[in-house]
């Protein structure tokens, strides 16, 4: 049997599967640069086939064809310059080796400035389309590309103990080259000249997709560039607009209810931010379904500490512009408070200030009991910068305005917690603070004072007798089992 597979030998690839060629994404040792077609974006290629690629000899180096300047050139000749230039900034080079293709690396390089430069310049005027079809076309061949896997994923563990603030960022070793494609997009999207009539057809929905899944990329810079010029395209194709909020909408979905992990997150609601800002009142509801559905939910993940501040002013923002959000804002909080995370605790009372300062009465009187029950509960924290942040909710003149209105409401609930800090905080800070709360109740209102005095001594007392009692029922019963083991008879 031996003897007969041996005879046989390798098996035969089919006609059709060997005269196939074999699709692959251009690269430096594989693309010429001196011929009219077109690079097209990495999605538009197919799927490689399962069956092994034949080992290719090693090509030669790519030879960039030398173009002349655009200062060089006659006006009529510099859209057709600017087309040749495009086509040779669409071949991807590879920086994995810093030594590789040094002379072509420069070349792009200046290549991609002087595009950036001729754009900015505005001398270019009105672009035809089939320039900006191929200036759209290089941008997504260079921009759209699989991100470096995260240091949590190369492991293939996920390590929950792990914080994400700590690890260190993947700087692309392509910035030079990205980052003048992402500034000739940005000249490109802001230039009068631009006409979005006839961009969109360009910058449609799938590019804008792929735009937002970069957003998850470690590289600080670009996340930048990203923001900035997601920003431009929602102030300028407002055909967009919908459909960017949605997409948004559903990475933070993702984020919250399945990963966790998204290094976006912070730069969206940035963008977020300028968006609620411009929201035109009586606020959509739509826009409200936003807010409870997506940004308070946003205070659940664990690394809420990256992206707090912006989430704070998105939801500052929204109680800004429409004053009876407070209630259920202020209830979204409570709803997602930390536990055991003393830190995520501060940024939520810091949260809650800013939110209470755009507050009215009615809403306020809604939320205060559930609301100072938290607070009461903070002021104990043997934490002392929670017990601290929340004992210099006192320090804001608006609110103290709102606990004076309702003091009927809200001295009993906060009452024993002050007491209880002046008996035995561990902290002198938040000591000396429950004091100058303590007395600015007793200047508010000194006839509640006293009576919430009363009351909790009273509510001592008989706490007192209740222990008594416990401790009376507990020596009954003692005497009784140890009665009934001397009236016990032992039996051999």
């Amino acid at each position: 049997m031996l003897k007969g597979l041996m005879k046989r030998g390798p098996r035969k690839v089919p006609r059709s599967d060997a005269n196939d060629p074999v699709p692959s994404r251009p690269t430096a040792s594989s693309v010429t640069v001196n011929h009219a077609s077109r690079s097209a974006p990495p999605s538009s290629y197919p799927p490689s086939t399962t069956s092994p690629a034949p080992s290719a000899s090693p090509s030669p180096p790519v030879q960039f064809e030398q173009l002349p300047l655009f200062r060089d050139v006659p006006a009529a000749e510099r859209p057709s310059l600017f087309l040749r230039k495009l086509r040779i900034c669409s071949i991807i080079l590879d920086f994995s080796d810093s030594l590789r293709s040094l002379r072509e690396k420069e070349s792009k390089r200046q290549t991609l400035t002087e595009l950036v430069d001729f754009v900015q310049s505005g001398s270019c005027g009105r672009l035809p389309d089939q320039v900006q079809e191929e200036l759209v076309r290089m941008v997504s061949a260079n921009i759209f590309r699989c991100l470096p896997p995260a240091a949590h994923e190369n492991t293939g563990t996920v390590d929950l103990s792990a914080d994400p603030e700590e690890e260190e960022p993947y700087l692309d070793p392509a910035w030079p080259h990205l980052q003048l494609v992402y500034e000739l997009l940005l000249r490109y999207v802001v230039s009068p000249d631009t006409d979005t009539k006839v961009a969109k057809r360009y910058v449609d929905h799938s590019f804008v997709l792929r735009l937002l899944d970069l957003f998850d990329s470690e590289d600080p810079r670009e996340r930048e560039y990203l923001k900035t010029i997601l920003h431009r395209i929602y102030g300028k194709f407002m055909v967009h607009r919908p459909f960017i909020r949605k997409a948004i909408n559903n990475i933070f979905y993702r984020f919250i209810f399945e990963t966790e992990r998204h290094n976006g997150i912070g730069e969206l609601l940035e963008i977020l931010g300028s968006i609620i800002n411009g929201f035109a009142l009586p606020m959509k509801e739509e826009h409200k379904l936003f807010l409870v559905r997506a940004l308070i939910p946003l205070h659940k993940p664990k690394s809420v500490g990256i992206y707090h501040q912006q989430l704070s002013y998105c939801i500052t923002q929204f109680v800004e512009k429409d004053y009876k959000l407070a209630d259920a804002v202020i209830r979204g909080l409570l709803k997602y408070w930390p536990v055991t995370n003393c830190q995520k605790e501060v940024l939520f009372i810091t949260e809650l200030e800013e939110v209470l300062e755009a507050t009215q009465p009615a809403e306020f009187q809604k939320c205060m009991v559930p609301l100072f029950k938290q607070i009461a509960r903070c002021l104990n924290s043997s934490h002392f910068q929670v017990a601290e942040r929340a004992l210099f909710l006192w320090n804001n003149d608006h609110i103290v305005s709102l606990i004076a209105q309702n003091r009927a409401v809200i001295f009993p609930i906060i009452f024993e917690a002050l007491e209880k800090n002046i008996q035995s905080h561990w902290n002198q800070a938040v000591h000396g603070l429950t004091a100058n709360v303590r007395k600015m109740f007793l200047d508010m209102d000194g006839e509640l004072f006293e009576e919430c005095q009363k009351q909790h001594m009273e509510k001592q007392a008989k706490a007192k007798e209740l222990e008594v009692q416990r401790e009376l029922a507990w020596r009954n019963l003692e005497a009784v089992i140890a009665a009934k083991d001397d009236n016990m008879v032992l039996v051999n």
